[in-house]
């Protein structure tokens, strides 16, 4: 019994010492928790006009809807920003931001991710030291990331996967679903996000684009939906 536990012990140390940088993980999961004060929790991304609308009704629209959005949308067009974000000189920062800003497709999309980017922003220079301001959220987290030094490899698919998880909780209080039928659904979109990731790493604007209009057009009805829970 004691040179099993003086084993079990000595893996866990040494699987301890050999993660690759723990420490930029942690970062990345304090900055993409629900917890951290950015507001993600308000927003809907035109989520809460499907449903209203009937487009989705259930899980597997649901995964379908989100699925486009993330390889199709803002999710694959949010992670070309922050990679170029991330590779950008500070007089390149200027463009990359406005480029985001031309990017959202509706009033209430621009302040989602202008709004979540400036508190964002101020959360990062008051925890972190970073002179960050002003800044769209995927490029703010693109630039922040730069300069704290977070790996661009693991800061694309936990981006995207923290775009997933927001929507996935709006779509448990809309749609609705149960907590594990949109867990479930979460774990189903994560290959997803990581190919994504990997596509979009070495992209550049000019790659930016999409076809998701559905999506576009339930952001655009959602601003003027009768009565509803997010805002956008």
């Amino acid at each position: 019994m004691a040179m099993n536990m003086i084993t079990a012990k000595t893996i866990t140390t040494t699987t301890i010492m050999t993660m690759p940088d723990t420490a930029a993980l942690l970062t990345l999961m304090q900055w993409l928790s629900p917890a951290y004060p950015v507001g993600a929790f308000s927003y809907s991304h035109g989520l809460e006009w499907a449903v209203e609308a009937g487009d989705v009704t259930n899980a597997g629209s649901f995964a379908t809807w989100i699925g486009d959005i993330l390889q199709h949308g803002a999710g694959r067009n949010d992670a070309i920003l922050l990679a170029s974000a991330y590779r950008a000189t500070l007089d390149e920062m200027a463009d990359i931001d406005a480029t985001a800003r031309a990017f959202a497709a509706s009033r209430e999309r621009l302040m989602e991710t202008q709004f979540q980017g400036d508190a964002f922003c101020r959360t990062v220079a008051a925890t972190h030291g970073a002179a960050l301001n002003g800044l769209c959220y995927p490029v703010a987290v693109g630039a922040a990331a730069r300069l704290l030094d977070v790996p661009l490899a693991q800061t694309l698919p936990m981006y995207l996967h923290g775009f997933a998880a927001n929507l996935t909780s709006a779509a448990i209080r809309l749609v609705p679903l149960g907590q594990t039928e949109g867990q479930s659904t979460l774990a189903g979109l994560a290959p997803l996000c990581q190919t994504i990731a990997m596509q979009t790493a070495g992209q550049t604007l000019d790659d930016l684009g999409g076809c998701c209009i559905l999506g576009d057009i339930a952001a655009m009805k959602h601003e003027t939906q009768y009565t509803r829970l997010f805002r956008s």
